[in-house]
Parts: C-alpha cells; structure tokens; sequence
C-alpha cells in the first residue's frame, strides 16, 4: 500500500489517497508465445468499434511489426491485418467486417502470437435495433481492491449477458494520469473485459494533471476515438468530444475539462450539428464533471474546477434538451445521486421550480410507475434523468443533497443500463452485488390514468403520490364508508406540475377507517 499526496500542474495540493497497484496480469496474455525475447506489457484492448471496423491495441517490450488474425471461429482465424513498422505501440484496424457478428482473433507478428483464445473475441455494432447492456463506470482509477470488487459484482451480474458498451466516466487512473497510473487502474484492473468489450471514455480533471515525453495527455496516446464520425454521427475532428450509435442509442461524449463550453465554442457548435443529424430513438450523453450534484463536489460551487460544472449545465443541458436527451452520465463526485424525470433546469439548485420536475415519481414500475415518454424519437423537452455515477473507485462524501435528486447514495458500485426497444431499464450495482436503486423510461407510452400511485398512512397522516398531467387540477376526496359513500374534500385543488403529484393530509379526527380517492376537476 503506497500512500501519495496528489499534487496538481498548478501546485495544488488535490487529496491524499491510498493506492494498491495490483498484480492482476494473466498468465492467459501470454498464451502461444512461440518467442519468449518479445513480452505483451499491455492489452490487447479495443476501440472505436464500428459495424464494420474495429482498432485492435496492445504493447510490447520491444518494438516489431504487428499483425492480427481474425475470424468467425477460435480455431479459424482466416483473415489477417497488419502494419509492418516495428513499433512498442501497435494498433491495427479491422475492415470489411459484418454488423452484429462475434469475431475471434489473435495478436502478434509473422512468425509469433503473443495472445490468443476463445475469450479473444469481439461482436460488431448491429446494423439495426438490437437489446444493448451498457456498463457505465466513474471515477474507477484508484488501482484498489475495492474497485477491483466493483468489477467483479459487475462480471458476475452480466455472466451470461455479453457487455456491448462499456463507458469510462473520467478519472479513470489517479492520481495523475499518468500512463504507468493507466497501467496499473485500467489495464491491470480490466484485462478479460478489455479484449473483448470495445472501452469509450471521456476525459476527466485528473486526466489533465500530466503530460508525457511527448507533450501530450496519456490519456490521447491511450485510447482511440472516432473523430471522423465513422462510428455515427458528426465528424469533431478531436478526440476531447465525439458520437457513436450502437443499436437505437446514439452516444455524445462531451469534454467538460479543457475545451471551451460557452456559447459558440467549437464542441457547442459540433454538438448542435451532431444532435440535428440523429434519428436514433435513444439519446445519451455523457461527461466527467455533472451538471448536478452535492456529493464529494458541489455543482453550484462557482470555485470547483473553475466553474465548469456551471457552463455545463447553463450551455450545453439547454441544447441536450432541445434535442431530446434521455440520459446524462456523470462521475466527478464520489458517490451516486440520481435525478427525477426533469427539464428546463439551468441554474443553481436553488432555482429548481416544481415545473422543471417533470416525474416527481421514483421511476420505479412497481413503486409510483416508470417514468414517461410521450414520443419514440428525440423529441426536445419531454425530460431527461441525470445520474452522477463517481463511486467506482471509492465512495468519500457527500456536502449535501441536491433537490434535483431522487437517490443520493455514499456507497460504491456501478451502473448498469439495459435498453430493449422503446423501454430502458438502470440500475446501481453495489460492490456487494445488491441493487441499491433502479429506475425505468419508457418511451412512445401515452400518460397514465389518474390513480394513486403509492399511499401510506402513519401517525394519522396519509402521504400519497398520484398520477396526474402538468396544469390540471385535482383534488383528494376522503369517506368513511364505500356502502353508501358521502365524499368530502380532503385537500382544496391540487394543480399538477408533472406526471406524478405528491399529497399529504390527515386521515381524520377520531375517524378509524376512511377511503381516499384522487378526481380529476373539471
């Protein structure tokens, strides 16, 4: 155990943490090794997986050429690609493969493999809508057995379910990001996922606290993303923000760390265009700092990370919404908090108005329903769910809870999202392997009847959540009898701001047994 005082480029001294780098290689890296004089050190890993292309990574201790044999059988690898230039570095890329196929392949040179076997193996995007399991993961970099154990709640959950997009929500490798960090947090921590599973990030603050010989973030030279829009979506030309569809999601990876997030900037200009392009029925965005929050960091601290999660949620939430967003993933804090269905909210917390709540509900079918979409498509404004999912490395503190939120936990763990048509189901999976919140969106579902929703009753009062539609009026009427029923008013009118209304009330005076309705006025 290494106790280290992480220091910034600008002096600063960040926190003090405890790392344990560990010895997670396999020996299965190694595997057909016909010349021992040259050593896999990192990989294989994969990136930028397309329909029909995919970037196959790895390092050695020596450099040589690198070629990959691929095919639709472990034991049939009969295609190959290739670079001839010796290199420490090696990146190919596959072409000409079919959507929605498993690919088994090996990594080497001519005359050797360095890695090779049936957990070898890759599945193209689909050409179409397809049911996706997404792993979402933030703040993961501390290298501990404790993010170790994240990880292995997670392999065991999705034991029989192939992940087919697994985002990195920044902060990947503290405390720095430096590329020995990377080694130890990610490829160390992740090596059966890695060669299997293509890895999506985006950047986070401790990601920009170091350099390398070349002068350049570790994090660029690390991962290869789709700057020319070949994975879908809008060419950025920058690996700091990017787009990706797989299935009927389309993915935004936004920069909230170094590029500019004003109005006019070169991302809000891209991502407006991006945005325009989609037809995808889903829309999820992700980036490293949350435009909500009050865990180990607070979204209304105008000092925090020089504001950017201010510009954030003033600049680029507005456009997500007008384009129909459904999800926002964010780590940063460490720990995990999750919004309600809400829209139109871009100032601080303290300006966050019952109409920006779009579903006061939990989301949770079996609780007070899950939350609503009226359209298939990206439809602007009918309500997005933020989560910040920071506690996949460690889970510290929290200053507070922010309105916004439905759950505000201090506990590590994992995201796990599963999109199957017009219905996407989320859940947090703890390190423990319990589900400590799930939530549901279904889209394409006309609003729901006026019933109650949940009601419970303690210490004569009656607490209860009905669904209702934004601007009618309701009113809760209460008997004691259902024989011949004479209703009263329990509550004056209600006005709905959403799809889910919250109502408490006394039971009555001296009454042992009443019956409550919930009636639509006019």
């Amino acid at each position: 155990m290494e106790t280290r005082s992480l220091i910034n480029r600008r002096g600063l001294n960040l926190f003090a943490f405890a790392a344990l780098a560990l010895a997670l290689s396999s020996p299965a890296l190694q595997a057909g090794t016909s010349d021992p004089s040259l050593v896999l050190t990192r990989g294989p890993y994969l990136q930028s997986g397309t329909r029909t292309n995919i970037v196959v990574r790895w390092r050695t201790d020596d450099p040589s050429e690198s070629k990959v044999r691929f095919g639709l059988a472990a034991n049939n690898l009969n295609r190959e690609a290739s670079d001839e230039t010796p290199t420490l570095e090696h990146s190919v890329t596959l072409n000409g493969l079919t959507p929605n196929t498993k690919y088994y392949y090996a990594i080497g040179t001519s005359a050797n493999i360095l890695a090779s076997g049936p957990d070898y193996s890759f599945t193209t995007a689909p050409a179409g809508n397809k049911p996706t399991r997404i792993w979402a993961i933030g703040d993961s970099g501390t290298a501990s057995s404790q993010a170790r154990a994240v990880y292995d709640q997670y392999r065991s959950y999705s034991a029989n379910r192939h992940t087919d997009v697994w985002l990195m929500l920044g902060d990947n490798a503290y405390g720095v990001g430096t590329d020995i960090e990377y080694q130890n947090a990610v490829f160390n921590m992740y090596p059966e996922m890695l060669r299997n599973t293509v890895l999506w990030s985006t950047m986070g603050n401790h990601e920009t606290y170091s350099t390398e010989a070349d002068g350049r973030h570790a994090y660029f030279s690390i991962f290869d993303f789709p700057i020319g829009g070949q994975a879908g979506g809008v060419a950025s030309g920058t690996e700091h923000y990017y787009s990706f569809d797989y299935g009927n999601v389309h993915f935004v990876c936004l920069d909230s760390e170094e590029s500019g997030r004003t109005e006019g900037s070169p991302m809000l200009v891209w991502l407006q265009e991006d945005l325009a392009a989609n037809t995808n029925e889903w829309l999820i965005a992700f980036w490293h700092s949350p435009p909500y929050t009050m865990g180990s960091h607070s979204s209304d601290n105008v000092n925090d990370n020089f504001g950017n999660m201010i510009e954030m949620r003033a600049n680029i939430v507005p456009i997500l919404e007008s384009y129909g967003v459904d999800l926002v993933l964010g780590g940063h804090s460490h720990n995990y908090e999750r919004s309600f269905l809400m829209d139109g909210h871009y100032g601080f917390s303290s300006t966050l108005s019952p109409s920006m709540v779009k579903d006061s509900g939990s989301g949770r079918p079996e609780e007070s329903g899950p939350y609503l979409k009226y359209s298939r498509g990206p439809a602007p404004n009918e309500g997005a769910v933020y989560i910040v999912a920071g506690s996949s490395g460690w889970a510290t503190f929290q200053v507070g809870r922010h309105p916004a939120m439905h759950s505000a936990i201090l506990e590590m763990g994992s995201l796990v999202l599963d999109v199957d048509g017009p219905r996407l189901d989320a859940k947090f999976l703890r390190e423990t392997g319990a589900i400590d919140d799930h939530f549901t969106i279904i889209k394409g579902a006309a609003p729901e009847p006026t019933r109650f929703a949940t009601f419970h009753v303690r210490d004569g009062m009656a607490q209860a959540q009905f669904k209702s539609k934004a601007g009618r009026q309701y009113r809760i009427q209460r008997t004691t009898s259902l024989t011949a029923p004479d209703w009263d008013h329990a509550s004056g009118p209600i006005v709905a701001t959403g799809a889910t209304t919250s109502w408490s009330g006394h039971t009555g005076p001296g009454i042992d047994e009443s019956y409550f309705r919930v009636v639509e006025l006019d």
